[in-house]
């Protein structure tokens, strides 16, 4: 049957332990539709192919001069133009001005060759017959934006192994990519296991519960960039559970087994993981709360997570393990359990907040704990959210989580923290 063991480890070996025995394999490349790249990861960098916004251009509205004519202007000497045209939006800009003219110009207009500086609406008085009084000087290229201002050609836009926001998205677009070559989602297939786990839409009878796991496992792949594939729920019958988990491994690059990860004797997960191929079990246990009976294992060059059944269980501990995985997997950074770089999308951002009440902890223990944001003056305020075991409630009620860490026995109320926000 292989190893079969229960062994109380650090997150930290164990997550040592997953990355000695697995190599992250090589991220691939797919191009997709500009429209469809929002919280994609880019897969090769992006550099302009010219210059941008690629023709001068007006910051502001008002009137393109030669911004030595307005030398010496001021409210009571004001300098006299020549109105001698106007910039048309999305149009190529007249000639001129010549000394003592000026062109009217709107934001984000060409600018006029001769142009140097843009008076501002503001400081330019209408002294009739096609002529203005400009009251305050403008030096050159004040309120011009250039045409390499953005950037110039070949210049670096966006590097490889960034989480796109919406304002890539749009650097992209003034590029002119129509598609872009972004990693590829890792799928991470989701097995619910339990004769006691039925469907959301049926009404459970007598000890069974309805499968929570699943669908909030999978917005979890959602938020950490991959792509679940729902297994479905799978009876504790051996057979039926070896034979779905390896099609599963099939399909997909991460498999996620929740429920039957204790040490009672229907939880069938270690024996699986250990049928599934070598190098099988690497973790069978780790120091947290909640979250204890965590099983991490491999198979076929995958790695395979057994997360606890309780739905607060399994979702903190797919949040200090599988999402770092899957940042990995996608060429994000994370150094261990619970670990990225919220800049680069691969961790939830955290904010610091005074602790709002006493949290006592076993030294050595990992405990992740639930807790409310509020306001209070010009900081935050984290609340801890007690609860019994297995509930869901409080990971609907939180607003993020926050970590005591192995060597504490705890910490005091007043003490400043760092809490991991939801997104």
């Amino acid at each position: 049957m292989g190893r079969l063991f229960y062994e109380l480890l650090s997150p930290e070996e164990a997550w040592r332990r997953l990355r000695q025995a697995l190599p992250v394999p090589a991220t691939g490349v797919e191009r997709v539709p500009l429209a469809e790249a929002l919280g994609r990861v880019l897969a090769r960098p992006c550099q302009a192919e010219a210059p941008l916004p690629g023709f001068r251009r007006s910051a502001v509205d008002g009137y393109a001069v030669q911004a030595r004519d307005t030398f010496g202007a001021s409210e009571s000497f004001p300098a006299l133009f020549q109105v001698a045209g106007r910039v048309e939006m999305g149009r190529p800009a007249p000639g001129g001005p010549q000394t003592g003219e000026a062109v009217a110009v709107p934001t984000g207009g060409m600018l006029p060759p001769q142009a140097d500086a843009v008076v501002m609406e503001e400081y330019v008085h209408d002294a009739g017959a096609d002529s203005i009084e400009v009251v305050r000087p403008v030096a050159p290229l004040e309120n011009v934006v250039a045409a390499d201002d953005d950037w110039s050609t070949g210049q670096l836009v966006l590097p490889a192994g960034r989480r796109l926001r919406a304002a890539d998205l749009g650097a992209l677009a003034a590029l002119g990519r129509a598609e872009v070559p972004v990693v590829p989602r890792p799928v991470v297939a989701i097995l619910s296991t339990g004769d006691e786990v039925v469907a959301p839409w049926e009404q459970p009878g007598p000890g069974q519960v309805r499968d929570i796991n699943s669908y909030a496992l999978a917005g979890l792949v959602r938020e950490a960039g991959g792509e679940p594939l729902l297994g479905g729920i799978c009876p504790d019958r051996w057979e039926d559970l070896l034979a779905r988990s390896r099609e599963l491994l099939q399909q997909a690059d991460v498999l996620v087994l929740s429920g039957g990860s204790s040490v009672g004797s229907r939880d069938h997960t270690l024996r699986l993981v250990e049928a599934l191929g070598p190098p099988g079990v690497l973790v069978h246990g780790v120091h947290i709360k909640p979250g204890r009976p965590l099983l991490v294992g491999a198979a076929a060059g995958k790695a395979v997570f057994g997360l606890p059944g309780h739905p607060a269980s399994a979702m903190v501990t797919f949040s200090l393990f599988v999402a770092p995985w899957l940042a990995l997997l996608q060429g994000l950074p994370a150094d261990g359990p619970g670990t990225g770089d919220p800049a680069k999308g691969s961790a939830p951002a955290t904010v610091p907040a005074q602790l709002g009440a006493n949290l006592p902890s076993a030294v050595g223990r990992l405990d992740v704990v639930q807790v409310r944001l509020r306001r209070q003056g010009d900081m935050w305020v984290a609340e801890p959210l007690f609860r019994k075991s297995g509930l869901i409630t409080p990971m609907v009620e939180a607003d993020g989580w926050l970590v005591v860490p192995g060597p504490s026995e705890g910490l005091k109320k007043g003490d400043w923290v760092e809490v991991h926000r939801y997104r």
